[in-house]
């Protein structure tokens, strides 16, 4: 059993966190870190946390794990406070969908101090946002990637890796922070961008349609209701790789154009079968 586990960001995850771990007796003393502690004090009254403080410091005290669990852009910012209170035995994960400027910081800041920093990012979640909508069950059967480094502290990747195993998730990857900011983008940054400009060009097209949207467009474009701050901070910290996947969907929409455009009955079923057995495939 982890002796003190402290989160710092008690919203969706960070919230899913403390309540899984409840859950699931992970921990003797959860204790929540964040910025209001009227908001932090929902989840102490609810049992997910034992304590709760605004003093980054105070929480972090003799946690044996520590896991980051604020906007992207945040994470990345408050390292090396981090840095400068956890003790030499706490190691510190995150939950951030962008992972090689956080894994960069925290390089950096290792080389002076000492800091058992290893990223993860659990492939769960939601549209919706905040402390409401924390789940104990939101990372069962997740999969969840954990991007380690050449200097990274194995006892401490083996931890963080097992914390997610106890905390449901289904399935363990581990890559580059580079190779999952690729992924990342492919399998979640594109589609809710696809997903909000799928929205706008109907209302820009056709704004009645709307009206009689039924299950399909609802279902294809729910991720489009996501927090706008949020994915506004997720775009822009990913805006490389988000570049280089939306080139490549633009030459894969051009050529389902091309082919609708010329009548092309017969490319248009071959696209859409090779497009259907691709997706079929996905485990």
């Amino acid at each position: 059993m982890i002796r003190r586990l402290a989160i710092v960001g008690i919203g969706l995850l960070g919230g899913s966190v403390a309540k899984a771990a409840r859950a699931h007796g992970l921990a003797a003393e959860i204790v929540g870190i964040g910025r209001d502690a009227t908001r932090l004090e929902a989840a102490r009254r609810d049992g997910a946390l034992d304590r709760v403080t605004t003093d980054l410091a105070a929480g972090v005290k003799d946690a044996e794990l520590l896991v980051l669990a604020p906007p992207v852009r945040v994470i990345a910012a408050m390292l090396e406070d981090v840095a400068g209170v956890c003790g030499p035995e706490t190691i510190v994960t995150d939950v951030g969908s962008t992972k090689a400027a956080i894994v960069r910081t925290a390089e950096r800041l290792r080389r002076t101090r000492p800091l058992r920093f290893v990223g993860s990012h659990p492939m769960a979640g939601s549209e919706k946002s905040g402390y409401g909508e924390a789940r104990a069950d939101l990372f069962r059967g997740a999969t969840v990637v954990v991007t380690p480094t050449e200097s990274s502290d194995p006892t401490a990747v083996k931890t963080v890796s097992e914390l997610w195993e106890r905390l449901g998730a289904g399935r363990i990857v581990t890559l580059d922070p580079d190779a999952h900011d690729r992924a990342a983008a492919a399998i979640s940054h594109l589609p809710h961008l696809v997903a909000m400009a799928l929205v706008d060009a109907v209302d820009r097209f056709e704004p009645s349609a709307l009206d009689i949207a039924a299950r399909g467009f609802r279902d294809t474009t729910r991720i489009a209701a996501s927090d706008p701050v949020m994915w506004e901070e997720i775009f822009l910290a990913n805006r490389e790789a988000l570049g280089g996947s939306l080139v490549v969907f633009r030459e894969a929409l051009a050529e389902l154009e091309r082919l609708v455009a010329a009548g092309d009955s017969a490319g248009v079923r071959a696209a859409i079968a090779r497009i259907k057995a691709r997706r079929e495939a996905l485990r």
